[in-house]
């Protein structure tokens, strides 16, 4: 495959005819179902399907079929299918993943810019959607056009756009029970939905944390007392509560004690932490001045925050605002606890040890409510096989200007484990196009151009590469311990 075409290719499509289309789609507010409830009426995550759909079907790619799916009540899914180029019809089916919902517009963009107000500046195109996720059904379908014009090959690519990522994806598993049958044998997965700490190198999501969600309630009053009559003879609500946390976390340190929430971390995790550190030095993060965080070494961070648990308390109920605060002595204090889980820790066996450590021998039998919400398991990548690890070698030679790097990620995304259950065999490549000023979620959400072409260019690289592979896997796996162009 002629690189330099590959190249000229995705430069060309980018500019003259991804752009616009991908403008108008950022024009859309097709906000997810949890953000939208009256959706189906609304009618933009339709929209927003079909305004690719039609682009996609614009290209004439030679076999490709588009179809819109639907199952029940669920959100729509836009499915593309690209047959393979002769010769690589026996090497399964590429899956492709991307989403089409987005989150809220918020206030707070700056001047001239705004969530559905699609804008080109200094590189980068603002608006809402641009980066998360809308970019990657077109940067897909480009790198399959690419490669077919670089005289490269490709197995048969599934390219599968939900709308309903941004609500906890809660649709995707009916729809992957759907097309079960249809998707064949899935060797690779590439997930397109991740991010970049910079832009010198292909970074690839190497895990994922889980999450555990849950509300606690320490009732010790029927009712509100005055404190001069209850202060000193009913415990506080909150003091109890505070307790009961200490038997989670370290006040002191942050260190979760709870052992069923700890994992231990893999050494070649934390070969790749510290080849990532070397990269990216230093975290900048918005705190106050004169605030220390939680350690002094980088790579303890980075460990922090993609291998351990961490607690973090989100909301809070029955404390009045303190303007309306009187000398009242509360019956209740209700916190929001969020966990962040380790990759390898499964979420189910976390919320019953958070459960049975908070409802066990209560100090001063008070009474403890938990109301368990979202939760998750995390997500770890298997080692890479040789032909993929030669493939990611190719790409840092020929796209980007540094080696691939690795790295967990501190966040939680369900459908990763997800679909490494229903693909086991299956070889995964977690990356995207959100670089740190992305601001995905936030105002002024944009997407990279530069960052964006690059990225489309590798795929095309490790399309070609997997459809050359040879024998189960394509040779095997990388151990654990080998270090390939700092990517494990």
């Amino acid at each position: 495959m002629d690189i330099r075409t590959v190249r000229t290719t995705v430069d060309h499509l980018w500019r003259k005819e991804i752009l616009p289309s991908l403008s108008g789609l950022v024009a859309i507010p097709a906000l997810s179902p949890a953000f939208d409830p009256d959706w189906t009426h609304s009618g933009h995550l339709d929209a927003a399907v079909h305004h690719l759909k039609a682009w996609i079907e614009e290209r004439a790619l030679t076999g490709v079929t588009t179809e819109v799916v639907r199952v029940g009540e669920a959100s729509p899914l836009l499915l593309v299918d690209l047959p393979a180029t002769p010769g690589a019809e026996d090497q399964g089916t590429v899956l492709c993943y991307g989403h089409l919902d987005k989150q809220p517009p918020l206030e707070g963009w700056s001047p001239g810019l705004g969530p559905w107000l699609p804008v080109i500046r200094d590189g980068r195109l603002f608006g809402r959607g641009s980066a998360d996720d809308g970019y990657a059904g077109y940067a897909a379908v480009t790198a399959v056009q690419a490669a077919r014009a670089a005289g490269g090959r490709h197995a048969r690519v599934v390219l599968l756009l939900e709308t309903g990522e941004e609500s906890g994806s809660p649709d995707l598993a009916t729809y992957l029970d759907h097309l079960e049958r249809q998707l064949g044998s899935v060797t690779l997965v590439l997930c397109l939905d991740s991010g970049a700490r910079d832009h010198d190198s292909l970074w690839l999501t190497t895990s994922l944390r889980g999450l555990a969600n849950l509300r606690v309630t320490v009732r010790v009053l029927d009712g509100p007392l005055h404190s001069g009559v209850a202060g000193g003879v009913v415990p506080c609500s909150f003091r109890i509560l505070r307790e009961l946390l200490g038997r989670i976390e370290n006040a002191a340190t942050g260190e979760i004690l709870l052992p069923e929430l700890v994992a231990t971390i893999p050494p070649h995790r934390r070969a790749e932490a510290r080849a990532a550190v070397a990269a990216l030095g230093s975290p900048q993060l918005p705190q106050v001045a004169g605030m220390r965080l939680m350690a002094e070494d980088q790579l303890e961070l980075v460990l922090n925050n993609s291998w351990r648990p961490a607690l973090s308390v989100t909301g809070a109920a029955g404390l009045p605002d303190t303007a309306n605060a009187g000398n009242v002595h509360r019956p209740s204090t209700t916190l929001a606890l969020s966990l962040r889980l380790p990759p390898t820790v499964d979420s189910t066996t976390a919320v019953a040890a958070l459960t049975q450590a908070l409802r066990t021998d209560v100090p001063y039998g008070a009474t403890v409510e938990i109301e368990p919400g979202d939760h998750a398991s995390g997500w770890a990548a298997p080692p890479h096989a040789a032909w993929l690890t030669t493939a990611l070698d190719s790409v840092a030679r020929e796209v980007f200007s540094a080696p691939c790097q690795g790295i967990g990620a501190g966040g939680t995304i369900p459908f990763m484990a997800m679909l490494a259950q229903r693909f086991p065999e299956a070889e995964f490549v977690v990356t995207g196009a959100m670089d740190p000023h992305s601001r995905a979620h936030a105002p002024d959400e944009s997407l990279h151009l530069g960052l964006a072409q690059r990225l489309t260019e590798a795929i095309a690289v490790l399309l070609n590469a997997h459809a050359a592979r040879t024998g189960p896997g394509g040779g095997g796996g990388t151990a654990p311990g080998d270090v390939r162009s700092g990517l494990i």
